[in-house]
């Protein structure tokens, strides 16, 4: 008799029951041993430097250009701490073709001997094993930026080829790796004098998908380390073969250390008290310096150090410096009558306005907040820079009674300005206004109530505000026009800004309040596009709108929300055939196009341009007839349609995205150009003129 064959439904039923069917137990084999499919095999233990490459971002933060460039720090770090404990004095850092970096000190040189634990030399253990180096213990460093002893082990597991260079009692070593691995045993290959270390290496492109090395950046670091470590002179040098024969070279090496430092960063604004305060001492073994001075600006400059590390999200030594600041010059203010017996004391924002500060400690056991060393943890840090920088602050203003007439008339003024802000505030931040009951007359609202799915487009003027009215979706898109230039926020306070009837109006259609009021939660449109002219007016708006959400809605740029529209530069037909151009190749490259298409055209004819005006423009060239060219000036010219085909269709437009790389270079940058200083300004534009794209004179 036949056997019955099996539907698949049974099959599927009596295989699920065997697996369900309770198993006899194996007094060898531990209950957990096989649970759907999970086995032992199943558990990964990734060895050496495995886990770096596997999980990358663990260890440099990203694999983008912070993480790359976070490789170099790590490696110039060890120097520093050679520099740190008094061994060296030199520090050099080349940028080589093939996106290779070489990093020299001369400090003792990493020791080439058998390590105990290992068996292996000490500069392989190094260079090969996580939490390996002379920084967990013994006396050979007191202070170290390399905390988590990770730093050129994970260079190396993220660098296709990596070569160590050390030279000790006048012999010099070497030995290379791939990838975290050694390509041989440590050889000796000479002799040498002196002492030092060479680390060369370059960056996995496997990890990294673009290497492009930012050589204003690296500038940027070594002369920031310079400045922080007194007695040391740090190389860069450029001889990368894409540079030509342009190769590049700066030395920085500064007496003055962080006192130096503070006055580089105010070279650009007007100093309020000339005497700039500097103390140097230690306290709890914790060595704490602090540099500060006041000068004419709204804003704050604050940095603070740990073992050379910048910590840009602060930490227990800023807290301490702060705290320090703030009950010192109130002491100080109602001491010398000041602040009156009725008045209200300097808050903590009162006092960090206009306020330019570096705070540099070295302690023995840095506690940083992950690898990347962004905030500082140590809880004594803050006692030690409190007692220190108030003590010496104190000091400070008695004997300097100008220099602190001057701080204190700056805070006292920030005081009264934040009592007007406030009041202006309270007038035009209403909560009927926040809630969209009273939104500006101007604003052409979307009908969605869904911050993800609305956006508002700042354009200039009625015109242009009449055709991205008629021509946006306004489900999702609405629109405000501003009228004129705003206000210049680099040079007002809050209460004159708050004044500003165009200001008010953007404050209000967003719903989110301003500066400590701040609230991301209300905030009416995730995708805020500013969308100006193309013409010099239309810069210095764009500009203008810049510097308002760069230091008043910072959230709103550091969250993305923040873009700048790209319209076209001009509209070129043919016959029935019109295409938009962005740029001025581009345009170039639409004529070529035309022109291969017509055929059989052979003499070089004018093209007739049209302008809004109907103004004619004759173009010499070797060009087709029949073509015509419009050069947009400003988004009115343009008819709704075009509007949303060119700027407003998502399908179809360009945005360009508002991000901050660098805060300092962005602080800068914003002092420069919208300061009350003119000659820095001046400087500037000289020195940037030749690089200025599509300039409408």
């Amino acid at each position: 008799m036949a056997k019955q064959k099996k539907s698949k439904k049974e099959t599927v039923a009596e295989e699920n029951k065997k697996l369900n069917k309770p198993k006899p137990k194996d007094p060898k084999m531990p209950a957990s041993k096989k649970v759907n499919g999970y086995t032992a095999k199943d558990i990964y233990v990734l060895e050496g430097l495995d886990p770096v490459r596997k999980r990358p971002g663990m260890y440099i933060g990203s694999t983008g250009p912070d993480g790359l460039h976070h490789l170099i720090w790590e490696v110039v770090d060890n120097a520093i701490d050679e520099a740190m404990a008094g061994y060296a004095k030199n520090i050099s850092v080349t940028l080589l073709p093939r996106n290779r970096i070489r990093v020299v000190d001369d400090g003792r040189g990493i020791p080439v001997e058998k390590h105990a634990q290992t068996k292996k030399s000490a500069l392989e253990t190094v260079m090969t094993t996580l939490h390996a180096g002379g920084k967990f213990g013994g006396e050979s460093y007191k202070v170290a930026g390399g905390l988590h002893g990770v730093g050129v082990s994970v260079v190396n597991a993220l660098s296709i080829w990596l070569e160590a260079r050390v030279c000790r009692d006048n012999v010099q070593w070497v030995q290379e790796y791939s990838r975290g691995k050694p390509k041989g045993a440590v050889k000796k290959v000479g002799v040498c004098k002196g002492t030092g270390t060479a680390v060369t290496f370059e960056p996995d492109a496997e990890i990294f998908k673009e290497i492009k090395l930012e050589w204003p950046r690296i500038l940027e670091r070594m002369r920031q380390q310079a400045y922080l470590t007194k007695s040391i002179r740090i190389t860069a040098l450029d001889q990368r073969e894409e540079n030509g024969s342009l190769h590049t070279t700066h030395s920085f090496y500064f007496d003055g250390g962080i006192k130096s430092f503070v006055r580089h960063l105010n070279r650009y604004v007007e100093p309020k008290h000339e005497v700039i305060f500097y103390s140097e001492k230690e306290a709890d073994k914790i060595s704490v310096e602090v540099a500060l001075q006041y000068v004419e600006d709204l804003t704050t400059r604050e940095m603070g150090f740990a073992n050379n590390i910048y910590t840009p999200e602060g930490g227990m030594h800023i807290t301490g410096f702060r705290t320090a600041l703030t009950r010192t010059l109130n002491d100080y203010a109602r001491k010398n009558n000041f602040i009156k017996a009725d008045e209200d004391n300097f808050t903590g924002d009162d006092v960090r306005e206009g306020l330019t500060a570096v705070v540099s400690i070295k302690l023995r056991e840095a506690q940083f907040e992950g690898q990347t060393k962004a905030k500082l943890g140590n809880v004594e840090a803050r006692s030690a820079v409190e007692s220190v920088f108030a003590e010496s602050f104190s000091a400070y203003l008695e004997e300097h009674p100008q220099d602190a007439r001057a701080i204190i008339e700056k805070v006292s003024l920030a005081l009264k300005a934040r009592k007007a802000a406030k009041a202006a505030k309270e007038t035009i931040l209403r909560k009927g206004a926040l809630d969209g009951l009273t939104l500006p007359g101007k604003l052409a609202d979307c009908q969605s109530r869904d911050p993800e799915d609305s956006e508002l487009f700042l354009v200039e003027g009625d015109s242009a505000g009449g055709s991205a009215k008629s021509g946006r979706d306004r489900k999702f898109q609405a629109i405000l026009p501003l009228r004129g230039k705003i206000l210049n926020v680099e040079r007002a306070r809050i209460d004159k800004m708050l004044a500003s009837k165009e200001i008010k109006n953007l404050i209000i259609a967003m719903g989110a309040a301003i500066g400590a009021e701040f609230n991301e939660d209300k905030l009416r449109y995730h995708r805020i596009i500013i969308a100006t002219d193309a013409d010099v007016d239309g810069a210095h708006i764009r500009t203008l709108l810049l510097t308002l959400f760069y230091r008043y809605f910072p959230v709103v740029i550091s969250k993305g929300y923040l873009y700048i529209a790209t319209p076209p530069l001009y509209r070129i037909q043919k016959g029935k055939d019109a295409q938009y151009a962005y740029s001025e190749q581009e345009k170039e490259n639409i004529l070529k196009q035309f022109e291969k298409d017509a055929k059989g055209k052979k003499e070089a004819k004018k093209i007739k341009t049209e302008t809004k005006d109907s103004e004619e423009i004759n173009e010499e060239g070797d060009k087709i007839k029949g073509i015509v060219v419009q050069r947009y000036k400003g988004l009115g010219e343009m008819n709704p349609n075009q509007l949303w085909d060119t700027t407003m269709n998502p399908e179809a437009r360009i945005l360009k995205r508002v991000i901050v790389e660098d805060a300092g270079a962005a602080n800068r940058i914003f002092d420069i150009l919208m300061g009350a200083e003119v000659a820095p300004r001046k400087t500037f534009i000289q020195s940037q003129a030749k690089s200025v794209q599509n300039l409408d004179v």
